[in-house]
């Protein structure tokens, strides 16, 4: 990321908000150089999804699914997992009905 941590995930929440979805962090990591996990909640359907940074094959930064699994319940074990991995980790969570990332960064969706 070429933003503070802090400073990015505010940026996020902010696009998410002005889409008129819900976003907050619910787990704050270090905010010049933490990572970050994104948990988007589909309100409709009851779903869920993660994203986390990552290189591609080409060497860009991209955001990919880590878990490929839609229950939440699932996602967070692998969110608890990766905080005791990893203190610095900030965890972003977007409420939306259409179940929408906000990301503007490339995302290899699943």
């Amino acid at each position: 990321m070429l933003l503070s941590t802090d400073v990015w995930a505010g940026a996020l929440i902010r696009r998410a908000e002005l889409e008129g979805a819900y976003a907050t962090v619910v787990k704050k990591g270090d905010p010049r150089g933490g990572a970050v996990i994104v948990k988007a909640y589909n309100t409709s359907d009851r779903t869920a999804r993660l994203y986390t940074e990552a290189t591609g094959m080409d060497g860009e930064p991209l955001w990919i699914q880590p878990v490929v699994s839609d229950m939440e319940s699932e996602l967070d074990a692998y969110i608890e997992r990766q905080r005791r991995y990893d203190p610095d980790l900030w965890v972003v969570e977007i409420e939306d009905k259409q179940g929408r990332h906000f990301l503007t960064e490339k995302v290899q969706e699943e």
